[in-house]
Order: structure tokens, then sequence, then C-alpha cells
């Protein structure tokens, strides 16, 4: 049997067929990857891209990044870097050298192939809300993140086309063990969805323990794991200038394994990084370069992606901002530098709103045109976050999802196309000046897909819609919320594999789980 052919699979119902456009709970589109055909917005001029470059290159070369790992920094001295304690120095030629082995644009196929992403080029992904340790909804109000929070999570996850990736743990469950949690919610993770899986740097336990559970879902040997990309991890650099022990170390496994790689350092103008975005921007692409350039010396050519969280702070109080005009601008530049070094790019879907308001969409929003802007190739947090990350909410994953639907009916080649058919000189002439084009066979052939259609948005009058309830967008997106829900079916899954992941989660627990402390 070819690697990727699909084996015989347990019944397995609505949410799970990729490509579906909705069940009874709503109407959506299609599942496919958009492709952003926009030119991207390019602040910087020649001089510009050189000065940021520099800059990178003068921290990396002569004030050093802190490799708090030990093995990280033994591996570093081997390649010829400059170490003094836990500050290593690179050399602005070695670091280039590293990361033109990167490849621009690679693929990642999950345990179902329908579901394989690519990342580069002018491809797009969107990814679910991680790593909250809230949850907030209509009912609950604020309260800590449970499991049964996260799985409803990935159940919406699951059923949204336009959510590509099952980023980390869409909202922490803090009713579960920090030793065991991992094994809770990657098996929740792997059964509930069937989209690309993420796995957290936090340890050798838990990152060996997801690559495990990812190789038995897909039914894998460990040579065909390793073959080519099935999951992917994210780290932060602890800016300003530090690579911590865990990540490293999740890090360098991921990368041994070819599996793909994301640093993403979070850099707050301000507080973590100069207070200039032109300086925070440096800072970050040192700090994101240096870790690609240690991936590429463990494995040439292993999958890596840079990412930006380059944002500002509240100058008054501290606390972080996200979709300002800063993090817009930072987001583009970032575009640019990573186009400069070849590799693909992560920015992100964020705000700083407490609830799902009015704020909470135009700061996010921003935040993901952004994202199109910048020409980025994968979007974290791209539906359901709220207050700079502390809170995961249903509602806002869905008037998100809303959001990321028109996004990519934005990109939809029918809205540009220019045959006779569409310029539509000859629908004008039936018309003339006296009629309309309600009635005519050129609208009628077309109506029902010309336009976006919204599940979510209410576009009537204000009287039909007082007459209907007068229901604002949060209480419209909670009844979505519950109806998906009641909706759900988890994609097919072979009992085999199924009871194997139940036992290697037993297996684990019995056995400790991971460490919680470093």
């Amino acid at each position: 049997m070819a690697e990727d052919a699909p084996k015989r699979r347990r019944a397995g119902g609505r949410a799970g067929s990729a490509g579906r456009r909705g069940t009874a709970a709503i109407q959506q589109t299609d599942w496919r990857i958009p492709i952003n055909t926009d030119r991207p917005t390019e602040p910087l001029d020649e001089e510009g891209v050189a000065a940021i470059h520099n800059g990178a290159m003068e921290i990396l070369e002569d004030i050093g990044i802190e490799f708090l790992n030990d093995e990280a920094r033994d591996i570093l001295i081997e390649a010829g870097c400059k170490v003094d304690g836990h500050t290593v120095r690179m050399g602005r030629d070695w670091v280039m050298e590293m990361v033109a082995k990167a490849p621009t644009e690679f693929q990642i196929t999950p345990r179902n192939p329908d579901r394989t992403l690519t990342f580069g080029g002018k491809h797009i992904l969107f990814g679910n809300v991680s790593s909250p340790p809230n949850y907030w909804d209509m009912e609950t109000g604020k309260v800590p993140g449970t499991r049964e929070h996260c799985q409803n999570l990935l159940k919406l996850t699951q059923y949204f086309n336009c959510i590509h990736l099952a980023g980390g743990y869409p909202v922490e469950p803090v009713d579960v063990h920090s030793s065991v949690r991992h094994l809770d919610v990657v098996y929740d993770k792997l059964t509930l969805t069937d989209k690309v899986p993420h796995a957290y740097s936090l340890g050798t336990e838990r990152v060996e323990d997801v690559m495990e559970m990812v190789r038995i879902a897909a039914g894998l040997t460990n040579e065909e794991f390793e073959a080519k990309p099935r999951m992917y991890t994210n780290i932060n650099s602890t800016s300003p200038l530090k690579h911590d022990i865990p990540m490293l170390d999740g890090w360098m496994r991921m990368a041994r394994r070819g599996q793909a790689l994301i640093v993403t350092p979070f850099t707050l103008a301000g507080a973590m990084a100069p207070v200039t975005m032109a300086g925070a921007v440096a800072l970050s692409l040192a700090e994101g370069l240096s870790a690609i350039a240690l991936a590429q010396y463990i494995n040439p050519g292993c999958p890596c992606v840079l990412g930006t969280f380059t944002s500002n702070v509240d100058m008054k109080s501290g606390a972080p901002a996200f979709g300002t005009p800063e993090y817009m601008r930072a987001t583009q530049m970032t575009g640019q530098m990573a186009r400069f070094y070849g590799v693909p790019m992560r920015s992100s879907g964020v705000c700083a709103a407490n609830v799902p308001d009015g704020q909470a969409m135009w700061e996010t929003s921003n935040s993901l045109w952004a994202a199109v802007q910048s020409q980025t190739n994968v979007v974290y947090h791209a539906a359901g976050w709220l207050e700079g990350g502390l809170i995961a909410s249903p509602e806002k994953f869905i008037m998100d999802c809303e959001v990321l639907q028109q996004i990519q009916r934005y990109f939809e080649p029918s809205i540009t196309a220019t045959t006779p058919d569409d310029v539509a000189v000859q629908a004008v002439r039936d018309v003339g000046s006296e009629g309309h084009f309600f009635g005519i066979q050129h609208t009628q052939d077309r109506y029902t897909t010309a336009f976006y259609q919204p599940f979510l948005s209410d576009w009537r009058n204000f009287e039909a819609w007082d007459q209907a309830g007068a229901n604002w967008t949060v209480p419209r997106a909670h009844a979505q919320f519950k109806a998906i829900l009641e909706d759900f079916t988890p994609p097919p899954m072979e009992d085999a594999v199924r009871d194997e992941l139940a036992d290697f989660v037993a297996r684990r627990k019995a056995e400790g789980g991971a460490p919680t402390d470093f």
C-alpha cells in the first residue's frame, strides 16, 4: 500500500468530510488553501531592508543571543560560533549560509492526506487560537479553561473549513494536571480533528510523546514519519535575546526528525524590544534567525518558518496592544524581510479586547489584513483570541471565521475575471438606461454564486432585524456554537488506531507523563 493511501476507516460523519460546504448548523465555504494573489505591501525601500538586515546581523555578531540549553551551545561551538558563558555570537556569513538551506516552500501531511498543507510561496493558512489559560462564552463568563472547553474549541477547529491547522491547546485545560495534559489534549486533537497537528516544545517528554502519537494516528512507521513533515512546533524566544532550555530541546528533536519548525520572537516595542518598530523588527529577526541557523546546522533543509509577534505596549500601563498601526507596519516589514531571507513567514490574528465586541473585531481584522498585506504564509490565533491571548472564546472564534471566509472569498479568481461574460457589455446593452439587472438572464445565471454569502452577518434592515428578536452578533454566534456542537461528528479513525492511541496515553500516564519542573 502506498504511504498515503487511505485505509479502511471507522464510519465518520459530516464534520469529518474535507471540503463539505456545511451541515444543518451553518452553510460555509469549501475547504481550500487560499492563494494570496495580491502584491505584498512593502513599506521599506532598498536602503531600509539593508538597514534592518545589518542591524539584525550586528546583534548576532556583536551582542549575541543567550542559548540557555547546554546541548544547543555545544552544537553551536562545533559550528564555529563564539560562545562566552550562555551568550552565542554568530558571524553573519555563517547565519546567511545556514538560513539559505531552509526551503522556501514545503508541505505537511497529517493523518488525512486530503488535509495536506503547503507552507510558503503565496499560500496563506489559518490556525485556531492557542494557549489561553481562560475561557469565555455568554453562559460561563470568564473562567479557567477545562478539557471540555478545549474539546469544544477543537470541534470548531475541525468544523470550519477556513481553519487549516489544529494548533496548540485552543484553551489550557487547567483541570488536567500539567504532567499529563499534553497526552489528553493531543489524544482529543487527533481523534476530534484530522488537520495538521502541533506539538509544544516544552521538554523532552512532551515533544517525544506528541511525535509518537502523531505517528500512531497516521498509521506510520518511524521511517515513514521522518520521510516528510507530519506536524509542526512553534517556539518563542524570551525577548530580549534569550532562547530557553525546554523550547530549544523540542526544537532540536523536531529538527532531527524532519518535522516543521516555527520560531516566533515575542517582541513588544517599548518593553521587550526597542520602542521604534525598526529596532523591534531587527531584534525579532536576530532572535528568529539564530534558531533557524541552529536547525539548519543540525539537519540541513529541514522546514523552518520565521514568525513575527512584534507589536507595542500601552506606554501608560505597560499592557500589550494588538492590531495597532504599529503592529500592522511591523508585520508588513517582517514579511518583506522574510522574503529577503527566502523563508516562509508566520503572523497572528490578535486583539487586546476583553470580550468579542467591536474593538475585538477591528483589532483582529487589522491583524488579519496585515497578514494578507505582508504575504504571511501561516496565521496563528486566527480565530478565537481575546484579552491579549489570555482568553479563548467560541463566539469570537465563529465571528473570526466569518472574516476568514471573506478573506478567502476576496482571493477567488472569479471576482476579478475579465472574460466577455464578466465585462458584461451585452448585459448593459440589454438593460440600457431604463431597466434594472435583477431579472435579466445574465443575473439569473449567476445570482446564487455572484457574491459572498455570510453565515453570521445579518443583512436585514433594522425593522426586520428588530422584529426577528434584535439579536446582536455575539448572541447569534453563541447560538451557532451550540448548533455546531449538536451537529458535530468526529472525523473517521480506525478502531485499532484509536485503541493504540488510548493505550499509549494510559501507559505514559502510568509512567508519570512529563516532569513539571525544569
